[in-house]
């Protein structure tokens, strides 16, 4: 059975940092695409890093480089989410995914919701909140 679970969540300060994490199982990770996202109440689910199981790349939204760093432990099955300089922008539930590398091209595939489904899989989230 597939899953993957996120933790790290929680009340931020602005200006600080946040590592979450996403545990996967059920599959192999290192042959699967995977991504975070997030989502905020009456917007659309939006990728924010994503990592192709092809070559390895990255893709962050210009808007968020140089603040969100994904990186991932096949060995650990792990998946993570750095975020630094947290902003109140950045509130909403994140999302880790996974998609298997046949079925993506790029990271910047893997960052589109959309694309997700089918034949892909999503945790069930974390939320975030940066508040003072």
């Amino acid at each position: 059975q597939v899953q993957l679970v996120e933790s790290g969540g929680g009340l931020v300060q602005p200006g600080g940092s946040l590592r979450l994490s996403c545990a996967t199982s059920g599959f192999t990770l290192e042959d699967y695409a995977i991504g975070w996202f997030r989502q905020v109440p009456g917007k659309e689910r939006e990728g924010v890093a994503c990592i192709s199981s092809r070559d390895g790349s990255i893709y962050y939204p210009d808007s968020l480089k140089g603040r969100f760093t994904i990186s991932r432990d096949d060995a650990k099955n792990m998946v993570y989410l750095l975020i630094n300089s947290l902003n109140a922008e950045d509130t909403g539930v994140y999302y880790c995914a996974a998609k298997a590398g046949l079925f993506i091209d790029t990271a910047r595939e893997m960052c589109i919701a959309d694309a997700i489904s089918p034949m892909g899989y999503w945790g069930q989230g974390t939320q975030v909140t940066i508040a003072s």
